[in-house]
């Protein structure tokens, strides 16, 4: 795949998902921590919520630093939009700001 097909790819995941969160591994079987407290803050939220297992897909995780100008993983994207790793991510469900831009997503989103 080349780089420009990966970037229309990715596009294309984050257009089709309200909620993504690019991770090592999956919400079930995270490869690493981060992943682990990434996914598991948005579990916590309630609603569902897609995921891409940037191991299985190793041109997603050469390139989607570059196009999100984010070096590291996971990645949370709602509506398109960079939120943020898994320190991001907690500190809003901490801070009680994570749960309502979730059910946001998921309300906006056309059945």
């Amino acid at each position: 795949m080349s780089h420009e097909d990966t970037i229309e790819s990715i596009k294309q995941q984050l257009s089709e998902n309200p909620i993504l969160l690019y991770m090592k591994g999956s919400p079930n079987q995270p490869q690493c921590g981060f992943s682990a407290k990434a996914s598991q803050a948005l579990m916590a939220c309630g609603e569902r919520f897609a995921y891409v297992d940037i191991l299985q897909n190793p041109e997603i995780r050469s390139t989607l630093p570059g196009y999100a100008n984010w070096p590291t993983f996971p990645q949370l994207w709602i509506k398109g939009e960079l939120i943020g790793g898994s320190d991001i991510i907690n500190d809003m469900l901490q801070k009680g700001e994570l749960q309502p831009l979730v059910k946001e997503a998921v309300a906006g989103k056309p059945a």
